[in-house]
């Protein structure tokens, strides 16, 4: 049968909005790949039948018409993306990775029956967290390109969700996750809820500023929250996260002071879960309930502090890194296993494709741990019974493609590898390159999981500049203790200088395997791959690799000036600000097009305040060397050798700025 790019439907069920949003992405879909031509529409029949359990669905194609029979709305959203999938070649990420479409008149589907596939896991899905890039972008810079709207970033972040087979997100987070809500709904998703909003309710301290963030002192006004929640989402379908935490992402005992014991902290939140989930039975037979193991929470429940319902499902987390152990906080790192204890039960994993710490998480580069790794992770947690829900910290989609793909095909879904899809001319070089990107990554502990993402470098270099400028030189610079240990401040730094020289030779190789394979691209007509590639891993390995120059040289700039060499020292800071202007620069080169603006926003790196905290320092070895009248770095550079014995005027023109002046040292060198 040939699908043209006019179609008619035979809705044999309700049309409700979900299936009105599914078919107008149909159209959407044929539109991009089909041109208009004389041909008869193409005819569908679409009908939910009892036979065929939630999700699933069955295609038949005849002669003259395709039925599509399914049990619920998600299967006719399976079904209609099935088909966009395999005729028409629209890939999972065809929006985030720019795919280019040749239109033609028709497709041919061949005559016969497609069925569903099965997934390891009932729910599987992403949570849209840390999301400062896809936020501003859309807020900043939608509205001027081809009438995509702010709302659309969100859509198109779910789209991909739903083309990898998932069903379920949390749809932004804090405001974000409340005001796409009814957008997630009406896509056909499950909701579920961040760790620290249970019930998806309105945090304690927002809704009432004036009071203590305190149960004991407010319960009603606890429970009106959670009950106005409820209400709010009845109708949809939801995975109710029950549980309780803190205003914000932190414990609640940071709060209330008078829960000073793991004991007295497990029976409250013990007690608060069962009263949520009685309260949601007021509402939903048989609520669908989930739980958090997450950070604190996982340590007070192996300790035995935390009661749980058994019905409900057990989510454990990873420790942001991919390994399934308790994370570090701070310089508290337990790394106690976070997996049941026993395959019985429900159990899900809250796992992360991206991290946010203030320490060594990768948030605008992919997790710095492999493939296989992750593969071995969550295949080994399924076979301790991880069965139920999956659901995977995407943050801003975009710059994690490559992994989660990878997560979509441990889920279950069946696809050609990533890079057949998105690099078909170039697929066996490119595999190459992203295998190779996670044993090129710095290894900075003992543990397998131990591997920097890119903030990593900015907030070490941020660290040793704090401690510089504030002349704790003979105490350790906080910060950096998780990774040190508790020694002085020049320890530290000799610390990281090591570490820095161990990494880069391997990071050195793999920067330049990765430029010489872009100059290659750049002399081929295809420009996609090419463009895809220098905004994906070319522009991952300038990150990692320019980021880690920059953290090597700022050790130098350290020693030198704790040497009394001021001059070097400022040098230096001017060369590692340098190397991140070449971090900014390839940011700004993959910013084009509908991308323009989308790095602007990197706040949870922010490369951009780790150049102005150098420029800082700049200025105070600038002050300890060259003040306090300031011309004598100038004057040595400017004037030949015959004239500097010779002073009879400091200076003919205005002192230079801090970074003109390094300009001028650099280049009489």
């Amino acid at each position: 049968m040939k699908i043209t790019a006019q179609a008619v439907t035979v809705w044999k069920c309700e049309k409700t909005s979900v299936l009105d949003r599914a078919w107008n992405r149909w159209l959407r879909d044929i539109s991009m790949v089909l041109e208009p031509s004389g041909d008869a529409p193409s005819r569908f029949e679409i009908e939910l039948i009892k036979e065929l359990a939630e999700e699933e669905y069955w295609i038949q194609v005849h002669t003259e018409d395709i039925t599509v029979k399914a049990g619920d709305n998600l299967g006719i959203i399976y079904a209609l993306l099935y088909l966009s999938e395999q005729f028409l070649h629209i890939t999972p990420f065809w929006f985030w990775n720019d795919q280019t479409f040749h239109k033609m008149p028709y497709v041919e589907v061949p005559e016969g029956e497609y069925h569903s596939p099965n997934y390891r896991l009932r729910y599987r899905g992403w949570f849209i967290n840390d999301e400062v890039l896809l936020d501003a972008w859309g807020a900043d810079h939608f509205d001027s390109m081809s009438g995509i709207t702010e709302n659309e970033a969100f859509e198109m972040a779910m789209e991909a969700l739903l083309r990898l087979g998932g069903n379920m997100v949390i749809p932004g987070t804090d405001y974000n996750s409340h005001k796409y809500k009814k957008l997630a709904a009406d896509m056909g998703l499950w909701l579920t809820h961040h760790h620290a909003e249970p019930l998806g309710a309105t945090m304690f301290a927002r809704a009432y500023p004036n009071q203590t963030p305190s149960y004991k002192q407010h319960p009603d006004l606890f429970h009106s929250l959670w009950r106005e929640a409820i209400e709010e989402q009845q109708g949809m379908k939801v995975v109710w996260n029950i549980g309780f935490r803190g205003q914000g992402d932190r414990p609640f005992w940071a709060d209330d002071p008078e829960y000073d014991t793991p004991q007295k902290r497990g029976e409250l939140i013990s007690s608060l879960i069962r009263k949520q989930y009685d309260m949601l039975c007021e509402y939903i037979e048989k609520p669908i309930c989930c739980t958090n193991l997450y950070g604190e929470m996982m340590e007070l429940y192996q300790q035995g502090y935390i009661n749980l319902p058994e019905h409900i499902i057990y989510i454990w987390a990873d420790n942001g890194y991919g390994k399934m152990v308790s994370r570090r906080q701070g310089s508290h790192n337990p790394r106690v296993e976070a997996l049941p204890p026993k395959p019985q039960g429900k159990h899900g994993i809250y796992y992360h494709a991206s991290f946010y710490d203030l320490q060594a998480a990768s948030h605008i580069t992919m997790l710095p741990n492999s493939t296989l790794f992750v593969e071995q992770e969550l295949f080994g947690a399924m076979e301790k019974g991880v069965r139920e829900f999956l659901i995977v910290n995407c943050s801003n989609i975009k710059p994690h493609t490559y992994m989660l793909d990878a997560i979509a095909r441990i889920w279950g879904k069946k696809m050609p590898c990533y890079t057949k899809l998105y690099f078909p001319l170039h697929s066996d070089a490119v595999e190459t390159l992203y295998q190779n990107y996670f044993p090129s990554m710095l290894s900075y502990g003992p543990n397998q999981d131990d591997h920097a993402g890119e903030q990593y470098y900015h907030y070490t270099m941020r660290a040793i500049c704090h401690g510089w400028l504030a002349g704790r030189f003979d105490m350790p610079e906080n910060s950096l203790v998780w990774l040190t240990g508790n020694i002085h401040l020049y320890d530290q730094v000799t610390w990281l200088h090591e570490k820095a020289k161990s990494a880069l030779p391997s990071l050195h190789t793999y920067y330049e395997n990765c430029l010489a394979y872009f100059e290659k691209l750049q002399k081929e007509p295809d420009s996609a791959e090419r463009t895809l590639f220098q905004d994906s891993l070319w522009l991952q390995a300038v990150i990692h690799y320019k980021s880690l120059c920059a953290q090597k040289t700022v050790c130098e700039a350290f020693f030198h000036c704790m040497d009394g060499r001021q001059k070097e020292a400022f040098l230096a800071i001017g060369r590692a600000i340098e190397e991140l202007y070449q971090v900014t620069e390839s940011m700004k080169r993959a910013s084009h097009g509908k991308w323009s603006g989308f790095y602007d926003n990197d706040c949870l790196t922010d490369v951009t305040f780790t150049i102005y905290t150098l420029e800082r320092i700049m200025g105070y070895i600038r002050n300890l060397g060259d003040g306090p009248h300031g011309y004598n770095w100038a004057l040595h550079c400017e004037n030949p050798d015959t004239d500097r014995p010779v002073v009879l005027i400091t200076n003919m023109r205005k002192h230079k700025k801090d970074w003109e002046l390094y300009l001028l040292m650099k280049s009489s060198k």
